[in-house]
């Protein structure tokens, strides 16, 4: 029989035990600050029916990217989740007389994506979400922006930007340039490709397109536009966006929104050197209708995002006759990952290894002092690994515990069982111990406590 070859699909991975002990560190560190806030765990099938994904308003660049299951003789049409936004309306609907408003739900699972693999893209990730549905004061939007400072910072970073725009002055500015309404979408689509290709590579993508060179004239002005610095500094940028447009309703409403949470922030505690205006910042999934996030790593250069969100008021309607407001963040875990890698951010206490004790097993005849031994500290809630291969030399356990970054070894020879002691070892500064086989377990916490 000819041998299978062993690889994964591509862009997915496996993650190796190292890697998942740093994953989980971080996943941890999320759900802890989302549980901060007050929002509380659900979760939802891979699999969604077809429908509710393209009768969702994702957008038809990302519907492009949805992965589609069947299995013989199945009479659903079936596709992998694209995101948990689209599930997280098709939930509130399904289960909307179990469940309180407003409802604060978090959502930390794998997504699928058929996009092209690169580096911190793939196909396969995790997102880790958080929404609130049924409030539609901006003070929402600033909390679950909230939590994004709050995670980034726990995590470790400093130099990161959370860009705030509105799409409903991203269509004022529209209008005001003179866009005609059916134009909208490509408009969003295409100033959304500015962190790709470039302001002048849109304006230039956009006369391929047709647009009005008066239009593009006119839009370059409003986009080129930046709110940077103190509070009064981007509530003044506003203020100049809100001349320029003059009476247009929709940008009005959308330049009172942003006021609102930008000093709702300040009010968080934000700081307003992680946060700016930028009214190229679309968010290209179609379901948005009100304040957008999008938060970027700042240093060293700029590392790409980790992060996106924002309301989407409409999106719960598709399931349901009447839609809640909603607005949410979702932080891509696998980017965060990644950085906290480069940026040397893991903490010391995040090891390769969750094993904190190697009890060895020193003959055949001692095997079971071994085993009582871990057992009694596996009680004590000392992750304990019980060496299984007696006939190894006691120096390949030694061996294959530094190896593994495992902290402690537990020696038990037959000199030591016989006085009723036992010899511990702490690998990283080769520090030993004989102690009383009743202290076994207070010794082992004072090595790895560093107090002995």
């Amino acid at each position: 029989m000819a041998k299978i070859t062993a690889r994964t699909p591509k862009g997915m991975r496996d993650h190796l035990p190292a890697d998942m002990i740093k994953r989980n560190y971080v996943i941890n560190t999320i759900k802890s600050v989302f549980e901060s806030f007050g929002f509380e765990p659900i979760d939802t099938p891979v699999l969604e029916l077809k429908q509710t994904l393209l009768n969702s308003e994702l957008g038809s660049e990302a519907e492009k990217l949805i992965y589609y299951a069947q299995h013989a003789g199945g009479k659903e049409e079936l596709a992998l989740r694209y995101d948990l936004t689209v599930p997280l309306s098709r939930f509130f609907a399904e289960h909307e007389h179990q469940l309180k408003l407003p409802f604060r739900r978090y959502h930390i699972a794998p997504v699928w994506r058929g996009e092209r693999p690169q580096k911190g893209r793939y196909r396969e990730f995790y997102q880790c979400d958080a929404d609130i549905v049924g409030i539609k004061e901006i003070t929402a939007d600033a909390e679950v922006m909230s939590i994004v400072y709050t995670a980034l910072r726990r995590l470790g970073f400093t130099d990161f930007s959370i860009k705030v725009n509105n799409r409903k002055l991203i269509t004022g500015i529209g209008i005001y340039a003179g866009v005609p309404q059916e134009k909208l979408p490509d408009l969003y689509r295409l100033i959304d490709k500015t962190d790709k290709i470039g302001l002048n590579g849109v304006l230039d993508a956009m006369r391929e397109e047709g647009f009005q060179e008066e239009t593009i004239h006119r839009l370059a002005d409003l986009l080129s536009l930046k709110g940077q610095g103190t509070l009064q500094q981007r509530l003044a940028a506003l203020e100049d966006v809100r001349q320029i447009l003059g009476d247009i309703a929709i940008a009005q409403e959308g330049i009172e929104e942003l006021e609102a949470l930008l000093q709702t922030a300040d009010v968080l505690g934000i700081d307003s050197d992680h946060t700016e205006l930028d009214f190229t910042m679309v968010r290209g999934l179609g379901y948005y209708t009100g304040p957008i996030f999008e938060t970027v790593i700042t240093k060293p250069d700029n590392l790409g995002s980790v992060q996106g969100g924002g309301r989407y008021d409409e999106l719960i309607g598709r399931f349901r006759r009447q839609s809640l407001p909603t607005t949410g963040i979702s932080l891509g875990i696998e980017r965060i990952i990644d950085l906290m890698e480069m940026l040397n951010l893991y903490p010391e206490s995040v090891h390769t290894t969750v094993v904190q004790v190697l009890v060895t097993a020193f003959d055949d005849t001692l095997q079971n002092e071994s085993l009582r031994a871990a057992m009694e500290l596996r009680h004590a809630g000392i992750r304990t690994e019980a060496y299984l291969e007696p006939r190894k030399s006691l120096g390949k356990q030694i061996g294959y515990a530094d190896s593994k970054g495992i902290p402690v070894v537990v020696i038990l020879g037959p000199d030591e069982v016989a006085q009723n002691l036992v010899q511990l070892k702490r690998l990283s500064d080769s520090h030993e111990m004989i102690v009383p086989r009743s202290g076994l377990v207070k010794a082992v916490e004072q090595l790895l406590n560093n107090e002995a």
